[in-house]
C-alpha cells in the first residue's frame, strides 16, 4: 500500500525538480540580489525598494502597466466571449472559421512587435496609408512617436494578437454548458440576451475567472511585442515593468534595482494569480 501511495511522486518529481531548477534558483538569486546580498558587505540592503517610491520613472512604468493590462484584458475578454459565442454555433466549415480564429496567437510577439511596427509606419504604414485615402487624415500621423498615441498603438497590437487565448478557454467552456439548459430555456420563450445573462455566463464563471487571472499574468509579463515595436519608447511611454527590469538589468547594469523590480512584479502576480489558485485546489479537494 505504500509503495502504491508514493508511485505517483515519483512520476511527478522529475518535472519538479526541473522546475525548481529553473525557476526556483533565479528566484532566490533576485531575492538575494534585490537584498543586496549579492555584493561584497554580505549585509543586507534595502534601499534599492526605496528607491521604487521615488523613482519617477517606476511610477511612469507601474501606470502604463496598469492602463495596458487592464484595456488589453477587457477588451480579450470582450473580443474573445463574441467570436467564442460565434464559434460555438453549428455551421458549415466551422472547423476553418476556428482556425483562422486562432491564427493571431500562433505569432510570436516579437514577430508581432515588428509586423505592427511597419503597420504604424509614419510614411509607409498601412494605417495612414487607410486614413489618407478614406479622407480622414489630411497628412501621415506619427503614431509611434506620439507619448499618448504610440500606448494606444501597443494596446491596439496586443489585443489583435492575443484575444485567442481567452476566446479558446472561453470556447471550452461554453462547449461544456449542459444543452438541456438552453432548451428548457426556448421552451419557457427567454431570449437571445436573457439566456445568456442566465444560463451561459453562470456556467462559464469559474472558466471565466481563470481566462482573465492568466491574461492578466500573461500580459503583465509581456515582452516582446512591445520591445519589437516601440522598444519602450518614445521616452518610456510604452515601457511596462518587464522591460523596465531588462533594461535596468541589461542596459543600465543596476542589477540590485532591477532585482527589486523583478520581485515587486513577482509577489503583484502571485497576488493577482490568488484566485486561480484557489479554483484550482478546491477541485482537488
Amino acid at each position: 500500500m505504500r509503495g502504491e501511495t508514493t508511485t505517483p511522486y515519483w512520476f511527478v518529481a522529475p518535472a519538479a525538480i526541473m522546475l525548481v531548477v529553473i525557476l526556483g534558483f533565479p528566484a532566490v538569486t533576485a531575492i538575494l540580489e534585490s537584498a543586496g546580498l549579492g555584493g561584497k558587505t554580505g549585509f543586507p540592503d534595502f534601499r534599492a525598494y526605496g528607491r521604487l517610491f521615488t523613482d519617477p520613472q517606476f511610477g511612469a512604468t507601474a501606470l502604463n502597466t496598469v492602463i495596458f493590462v487592464g484595456v488589453v484584458v477587457t477588451m480579450h475578454v470582450v473580443i474573445g466571449m463574441a467570436i467564442a459565442l460565434l464559434l460555438n454555433l453549428e455551421m458549415p466549415g466551422r472547423w476553418l472559421f476556428r482556425v483562422i480564429a486562432i491564427l493571431p496567437w500562433t505569432m510570436p510577439d516579437v514577430i508581432g512587435g515588428l509586423i505592427f511596427r511597419f503597420i504604424f509606419d509614419t510614411l509607409s504604414g498601412g494605417v495612414n496609408a487607410v486614413l489618407l485615402r478614406t479622407g480622414l487624415m489630411a497628412q501621415p500621423y506619427d503614431w509611434l512617436g506620439h507619448p499618448h498615441w504610440s500606448l494606444f498603438a501597443v494596446i491596439m497590437a496586443e489585443v489583435w494578437r492575443g484575444y485567442p487565448y481567452v476566446m479558446l478557454i472561453l470556447l471550452a467552456g461554453l462547449q461544456a454548458v449542459p444543452r438541456d439548459q438552453y432548451e428548457a430555456a426556448a421552451i419557457d420563450g427567454a431570449g437571445r440576451i436573457r439566456t445568456f445573462v442566465s444560463i451561459t455566463l453562470p456556467n462559464l464563471r469559474t472558466v471565466l475567472i481563470i481566462a482573465v487571472v492568466l491574461d492578466i499574468v500573461w500580459e503583465t509579463r509581456l515582452f516582446g511585442m512591445i520591445y519589437g515595436m516601440t522598444g519602450g519608447g518614445p521616452g518610456y511611454a510604452t515601457q511596462n515593468l518587464s522591460l523596465f527590469v531588462y533594461k535596468n538589468y541589461f542596459q543600465f547594469f543596476e542589477t540590485t534595482y532591477a532585482s527589486s523590480i523583478a520581485v515587486v512584479l513577482a509577489a503583484v502576480l502571485l497576488a493577482a494569480a490568488m484566485p486561480y489558485l484557489r479554483l484550482t485546489l478546491r477541485r482537488q479537494d
